[in-house]
C-alpha cells in the first residue's frame, strides 16, 4: 500500500492508528498521537500550555478530561483493565479545513476478555454502540488528535416504534 497522499487520507490513517493502538493496548504509541503544545511549536516553558492546543476527551458516562496528563492517564486505566478491545469502524466522515479535521463515525466496540490464546475460545464480550468525533490538528510530524468525544448510542425501545394512532 501506498503512503497517503491526500489530507484527508491522511487524516483517515491517523484515524485508524488510534484505534489500533487502542485494540493492541499500545500506550507509547496512542501518546504519540496526541497532540503536544510542543507540536504547535509552544514553548511550555514560556506559554502556559492551557492556552495553545490543550487536549480534550469525553469517554461515554465520563467528564470532560483536559490536558494530556488525564487523558492519558485514562487511556492507561482503560487499557489496564480491558482484557480485550475490538473496533468496527462505520458511518466514517472526513472533513479537513486548513490544519484541522474532523472525523466522525460510530464506533462498533466489542471489549471483555481475556484476549484468546491460540486455538481457545473467545471469552463473554460486551457490545456498545458508540458515536464519536475526533478532531484533529496538522503538525510538522503529520494529523494528531486535538479531541475525542465518545457517545452512547441509546437502544430503541419498541413501545415507541409502534403506531399508537387509530386507523
Amino acid at each position: 500500500m501506498s503512503a497517503p497522499h491526500t489530507d484527508v487520507e491522511q487524516v483517515e490513517a491517523a484515524n485508524t492508528a488510534f484505534y489500533e493502538a487502542m485494540e493492541r493496548g499500545d500506550f507509547e504509541e496512542l501518546s504519540s498521537l496526541w497532540l503536544t503544545p510542543s507540536d504547535l511549536g509552544v514553548d511550555e516553558t514560556y506559554h502556559d500550555p492551557a492556552d495553545t492546543g490543550v487536549i480534550s476527551c469525553v469517554h461515554p458516562g465520563w467528564p470532560v478530561l483536559t490536558g494530556r496528563g488525564e487523558v492519558l492517564r485514562s487511556y492507561a486505566l482503560i487499557m489496564a483493565n480491558t482484557d480485550y478491545i475490538q473496533f468496527f469502524l462505520t458511518d466514517v466522515h472526513v472533513s479537513v479545513t486548513g490544519d484541522t479535521a474532523v472525523v466522525t463515525c460510530t464506533e462498533n466496540i466489542l471489549s471483555g476478555g481475556p484476549a484468546p490464546e491460540a486455538g481457545e475460545e473467545l471469552g463473554p464480550l460486551v457490545g456498545q454502540l458508540v458515536v464519536a468525533t475526533n478532531v484533529f490538528r496538522r503538525t510538522p510530524d503529520g494529523w494528531k488528535i486535538w479531541s475525542h468525544h465518545a457517545s452512547p448510542v441509546m437502544a430503541e425501545n419498541d413501545e415507541e416504534d409502534s403506531d399508537d394512532t387509530p386507523s
